[in-house]
């Protein structure tokens, strides 16, 4: 699968910002739509957290392990500017310092592989990224990297809007007179219910005629005799997920996800719900997950799918079962196949049980 312009896995606005309220109940999902300014990306979920991340330039030279970089911001008032660079080991005592336009903007100390910022000093390296041409992260008298300021106030000027903060003292970019009292509250986060999946023995191998009709109802008949034989994971004493195998490419491997229920040589099939359909899914009635994996101990099933081997674009989805649907509780999305290994989170929700 060659790179996409633009994000196949994330539709949808995002949700529009209300005042905080009760959390309300989970609703149909409406993942944020990811926006690019030349290199820079930026997306928002529906809690109004926006990440703008950089990307490597067209036609650029590219390094063997590129510096991912990035701006994040919480919805409210009382939100601070975070700052984040990702960039393998420098060393266990590294200090990296941010310059821009031959001026030291801020430093921190690095953490294993990557490096945060917070309050005024993200705030004030932002802002000076925002209005500068060139920027140079180094460690030591080494520089490690330069990132593209191209895009990034635009970028950091649509987070102002989304956010409404534009107009106000808080807004990176998009500054007025205006206190933090007219920003725009947090949106509640939605619940979603987990159903438990209690102790239980294996389900009983799938027979010869059972698998015949998955190969049917699927439509996988012809992956499945040279593929792996279906997953079926216990979801309760009546109820068990089935992962029939549905082809594979060099980096993603499809499947279908079936309930099947009845006695073992007698099982009935469907195909199992979603109340947001899986990246790869053409037909809503029949979903397609991309190199799934379930968790019991959480009742999550997710999808993750690469827009090329170098996993620097794709989507993924994270779901729950909450005993009749599968739930989507995290979406991830990168549309630009440019050097970034950090997705954005267009979707969250709130689980328990």
């Amino acid at each position: 699968m060659g790179a996409f312009r633009t994000v196949a896995f994330a539709i949808g606005a995002m949700l529009g910002c209300s005042g905080v309220a009760s959390t309300p109940p989970a609703a149909v999902p409406k993942p944020g739509q990811l926006e690019t300014y030349r290199d820079w990306t930026i997306g928002c979920d529906n809690r109004a957290r926006c990440e703008a991340v950089a990307l490597m330039p067209e036609g650029s030279d590219w390094s063997d392990e590129p510096v991912v970089m990035g701006v994040a911001r919480d919805a409210g008032a009382d939100a601070d500017t975070q700052i984040w660079a990702d960039h393998g080991r420098v060393g266990p005592r590294a200090t990296l310092e941010f310059w821009v336009d031959g001026r030291k903007i801020a430093s921190a100390s690095a953490t294993g592989d990557s490096t945060k910022l917070l309050g005024p000093q993200a705030s004030a390296l932002a802002i000076a990224m925002a209005r500068g041409r060139t920027m140079e992260i180094r460690a030591g008298d080494r520089v490690i990297a330069r990132p593209s300021l191209s895009g990034a106030a635009a970028a950091l000027r649509y987070m102002d809007a989304r956010q409404g903060r534009a107009g106000t003292i808080t807004a990176l970019i998009a500054t007025g007179p205006l206190g933090r009292t007219a920003v725009r509250p947090a949106p509640a986060v939605p619940l979603v219910r987990r159903m438990a999946i209690a102790a239980a023995p294996a389900p009983a191998p799938l027979w010869r005629e059972e698998l015949a009709n998955l190969g049917i109802v699927t439509g996988c008949a012809e992956e499945m005799k040279d593929g792996p034989a279906p997953e079926q994971h216990r979801l309760s004493k009546t109820e068990t997920l089935v992962i029939v195998h549905c082809g594979s490419g060099a980096y993603n491997f499809t499947s279908v996800p079936m309930i099947a229920t009845g006695v073992p040589g007698r099982r009935v099939f469907r195909h199992a719900s979603f109340d947001f359909q899986p990246g790869w899914s053409e037909d809503p009635k029949k979903p397609m997950l991309v190199n799934a994996g379930w968790q019991p101990d959480q009742s999550r099933l997710t999808s993750f799918a690469k827009g090329r081997g170098l996993g620097d674009c794709g989507g993924a989805e994270d779901y729950v079962w909450d005993g009749v649907t599968f739930r989507l509780v995290e979406a991830q999305a990168m549309g630009e196949c440019r050097g970034s290994s950090h997705w954005i989170i267009t979707w969250s929700a709130r689980v328990e049980g």
